[in-house]
């Protein structure tokens, strides 16, 4: 008889989750999430990242690391600059896990 894989029947989370992955897996993807937003409201507003930088009153490197993807370390002083130089509002939810 063959050995099962303890991963049969389970999610991806709890893979992730027994690898001590989940974590940092789902801080990057959201962080994807954001700098894709923020890229795309960019877009559709024609703002090159020197004006974004301006409209947010700061440098054109912060505003690299703001949408760098796999860059985590994004405060929410940040985020909501960026939001506000774009004409939107952050809105922040925790969510059951």
């Amino acid at each position: 008889m063959s050995k099962r894989s303890p991963h049969v029947g389970s999610d991806f989370d709890d893979f992730l989750a027994e690898n001590d992955l989940l974590e940092p897996t789902t801080a990057v993807a959201i962080k994807r999430v954001i700098a894709w937003q923020i890229t795309e409201a960019m877009k559709a507003r024609g703002l090159s990242k020197k004006a974004m930088a301006e409209r947010m009153r700061t440098s054109r490197s912060h505003l690299d690391r703001l949408l760098d993807e796999d860059d985590t370390g994004l405060t929410l002083e940040t985020l909501s600059r960026a939001a506000q130089a774009l004409g939107y509002r952050v809105k922040v939810e925790l969510a059951a896990a």
